[in-house]
């Protein structure tokens, strides 16, 4: 166990403390701040200031009365099993934060706002400040819908004043693209950039070099190095180690013999702010996605038309994507989860790379085929895998025939009920 006193010793110690170097590389992690619900009062600007959660479904979508004035859902009245996916800064404060039931965050927060996801919405702001960052800084690595790493390093001027003028000027690139707030850290590198970056939450800038690792980073929990998870920080804790500057004054051999030798050396690393990754700005995804959670079970004979219309646009979504992105996939998967929480997935590998949503739905449909659909679902999802770009195939399949015009979407719509009304006739 390592006491506080023995603690403060080893950090007392020369051996413990970073080694002072020049900042001959600089990293920015920009995080946007509470992102969907920012871009929802872009929306509904009079909601400004009030407690808002975004995790609604369709039904919470907000209605305009005979005054004109807006009428929103409120989360005291919902019901379903719905998670909360992030929330204003004001619901924050009465404690309702990401991935909690919508129902647990209505006993803390009753009369707070509750909006419906739109995550076409999102991935339109998000493009627009990630165009607005590289036309700044054009080295960037995209880790998510609302997150990125920027290298700043040979960005003319950026090592002059540690990234300051910088920072702001990405700050202000991204609120003229987007009328949105982001919260960005600069540091030597990437896993120090991603604790600063949530430190002066929202609208931060947190400039920290190896010089400033004691006062700013040392005195943090332990879990906020990106990669200790609840598990790391638990075990962690059983040893007397709460903070991050108590895990740079632990033993190596000790952490080694813990955890392991490669994260056990990782976290000492870690703790004193050693990262030579670099910003990686471009890689091949292994896989797209679309799923969705329903707010009520459903069955697949008697809920075959709700179910046929999700699947249908699930399958066109993912079309979409790969349209976009310009890749085909030669491996169509799905994925279930039922009322008992039990997940299944079954894939289907095609004899050609396809991007067609047609063809998505008939592969995803065989594989629907193959699974047992007695039991109510709660979640289904469909998969692309095996991606090649459109440039790598030789003769790729074009999404429609060229003598054919594409179906209307009220005709795709259509086409799901005989699907899910074959399968398990035998419950009619």
């Amino acid at each position: 166990m390592l006491d506080e006193s023995t603690a403060l010793r080893r950090l007392a110690g020369g051996a413990t403390r970073p080694v002072t170097q020049p900042p001959r590389r600089l990293v920015a992690h920009l995080d946007m701040d509470a992102f969907y619900a920012s871009v929802e009062l872009l929306r509904y600007p009079d909601l400004k200031g009030q407690p808002v959660v975004i995790g609604g479904g369709r039904r919470h979508q907000p209605t305009v009365g005979p005054d004109g004035r807006r009428r929103y859902a409120r989360l005291r009245d919902y019901t379903g099993r719905g998670v909360v996916t992030t929330s204003t800064y004001e619901a924050r404060a009465l404690g309702v934060h990401s991935a909690m039931g919508v129902m647990k965050s209505a006993a803390l927060a009753p009369d707070a706002i509750l909006l419906p996801i739109d995550f076409d919405e999102y991935r339109r702001y998000s493009r627009l400040f990630k165009a607005a960052v590289r036309s700044v800084a054009p080295q960037v690595e995209d880790r998510g819908i609302d997150e990125i790493y920027i290298e700043l390093t040979d960005v003319p001027g950026a090592l002059d004043d540690g990234g300051r003028a910088i920072g702001l000027r990405l700050k202000q690139a991204v609120r003229d693209a987007t009328g949105l707030s982001c919260s960005i850290g600069i540091t030597p590198n990437k896993l120090l950039s991603k604790i600063c970056s949530d430190l002066d939450k929202p609208d931060g800038l947190t400039l920290v070099g190896f010089d400033d690792i004691p006062a700013r980073i040392w005195p943090l929990a332990a879990k906020k190095i990106n990669g200790v998870g609840p598990k790391a920080a638990a075990r962690l804790a059983t040893l007397g180690i709460h903070t991050i500057g108590e895990l740079a004054a632990a033993d190596p051999a000790m952490l080694l013999q813990e955890f392991g030798k490669s994260f056990g050396a990782w976290m000492h690393d870690a703790a004193h702010g050693r990262d030579d990754r670099a910003v990686v700005t471009w890689s091949e995804p292994k896989s797209i996605s679309r799923e969705t959670t329903f707010e009520r079970d459903l069955h697949a004979v008697r809920d075959r038309a709700e179910l046929g219309a999700i699947f249908t646009e699930l399958c066109e979504d993912l079309a979409g994507d790969l349209r976009r992105k310009g890749y085909a996939t030669k491996t169509v998967g799905i994925k279930l989860r039922f009322d008992d929480f039990r997940s299944v997935t079954r894939d289907l590998t095609l004899p050609a790379h396809v991007m067609a949503a047609g063809d998505l739905r008939r592969a995803a449909g065989a594989c629907l085929k193959r699974v047992d659909l007695s039991r109510r679902l709660r979640l289904l999802g469909v998969r692309a895998g095996s991606l090649a770009t459109l440039e790598e195939l030789v003769a790729p399949r074009p999404a429609e025939p060229a003598d054919e015009p594409p179906r209307p979407a009220e005709a795709r719509a259509e086409r799901p009920l005989p699907l899910f009304a074959a399968l398990s006739t035998d419950e009619r």
